[in-house]
């Protein structure tokens, strides 16, 4: 017969302080586990089927030693006469109320945690930011805190409904976004079926198609024919806006591209500038060629010690958007910056010869066909020399004079 241990009395277990396993005696396999930092705990080993379980009971001495032994009396009990394992048995309990918790996770937290996972997809933080405050504006208040296995049909009708005819493209925005997070819930097993805020076969059917409520709004442009006077008013202009928007009428840029343009992106010797693929809205590297007159005009340009941006706004740092803005304003012309653009591609084909390909490129466009974007793999940029010294050629030349135009001939080698 086995030799029992001593039965502890709690005055017994309160003077053990030594490291080390103590046999209770009251209960078969019950120990008193005092660890090295002096912390002590309760811990069953017995016999589970044929598998020796360790089974924590507490600790010591928010767990007694009389309420230590009960519990141990009743997991043993379970063991014999219910043939229950009482280790799997709290990981079953403990999936399932981790279900229960995740399941139970509100849009709010989803639409965040879906922001955290997107943000690498930000080209920058404003893009980030405004991903984010569209939801928390539009969405938060109808469903910020339902849990999002519950968000349903209903609630995106209610959200979107609002703003659908008004403020289209913000409503075609925050239904992508709505469907982004969903989607993420759904594959993050915080919800199941279908996506309540999906367009194709569910929401075309109850909302206007965007593209029938109102028609794009482009950004006004200054006709092709007034660009030669409104240069030469510009020109009289001082100041570092008035700089920048002529930059950026002789480079058919973008006004963003422009205004955060630095020295170091300028090779003046081969007369490029090389604008880095986090700048430009299609992510890859654009390189711009420099006519003489850009070249003379980044020539004038005060160079600030500690600065490093071409067009540096009177308190350091780049110069803002509305600066420029405001100068069309002052001008008083229907167009702003970016119409600038426009008007550039509308020269090149109601005047000039060269490609749609060639103007499409000087304006850092993507190509929309997968297949063309997949052969071409260069960026023209021999030929865009020739473009842009014509565009710059044009402007300086008042509409009636014989501009320099070089159209391109079929077996021509540009």
């Amino acid at each position: 017969m086995p030799k029992r241990a001593r039965e502890l009395t709690a005055l017994d277990v309160k003077r053990i302080t030594r490291p080390g396993r103590y046999a209770v005696g009251n209960i078969s396999g019950l120990l008193l586990v005092v660890k090295g930092t002096g912390s002590r705990s309760w811990i069953l080993r017995t016999m589970v089927g044929n598998k020796r379980r360790n089974i924590g009971l507490g600790g010591y001495p928010e767990v007694t030693l009389a309420k230590a032994c009960e519990k141990a009396r009743e997991i043993k009990d379970q063991i014999k006469w219910k043939g229950i394992d009482p280790v799997e048995q709290r990981k079953v309990r403990r999936m399932a109320l981790m279900a229960s918790q995740n399941g139970r996770m509100t849009f709010a937290e989803a639409a965040r945690r879906t922001h955290e996972k997107k943000m690498s997809e930000f080209k920058n933080q404003k893009h980030g930011k405004d991903w984010i405050n569209s939801v928390e504006r539009y969405a938060f208040p109808v469903i910020g805190q339902v849990a999002v296995e519950d968000v349903d049909l209903a609630h995106i009708q209610k959200i979107l409904d609002p703003i659908w005819t008004d403020k289209t493209e913000t409503a075609t925005r925050l239904r992508q976004r709505l469907e982004q997070i969903l989607n993420w819930a759904t594959i993050s097993e915080y919800r199941k079926g279908e996506n309540p805020a999906r367009w194709k076969n569910h929401l075309d059917a109850i909302f206007a198609k965007p593209s029938k409520l109102k028609n794009v709004e482009h950004f006004k442009a200054l006709p092709w024919k007034e660009i030669n006077s409104f240069v030469v008013d510009l020109r009289q202009r001082e100041g570092m806006a008035a700089r920048c928007l002529e930059f950026i009428i002789l480079t058919a840029c973008r006004s963003g591209e422009a205004r955060f343009a630095v020295w170091d992106e300028i090779d003046l010797s081969n007369k490029v500038w090389t604008i880095p693929a986090e700048r430009m809205k299609t992510a890859k590297e654009h390189r711009v060629p420099l006519t003489d007159d850009a070249i003379h005009l980044l020539g004038k340009l005060p160079r600030f010690e500690g600065g490093n941006y071409l067009f540096t706004a009177p308190r350091g740092g780049p110069l803002s958007d509305m600066a420029l803005s405001m100068l069309c304003r002052r001008m008083k012309i229907e167009a702003t910056p970016h119409g600038f653009r426009s008007t550039f591609r509308d020269w090149c084909a109601e005047v000039t010869s060269y490609p749609r390909e060639v103007a499409e490129q000087a304006l850092a466009h993507t190509i929309p066909s997968a297949v063309e974007a997949a052969y071409r793999r260069g960026d023209l940029f021999n030929k865009r020399v020739k473009l842009m010294e014509a565009w710059t050629d044009f402007v300086n030349k008042p509409v009636g004079e014989k501009a320099t135009v070089t159209p391109i001939r079929k077996g021509a080698q540009i």
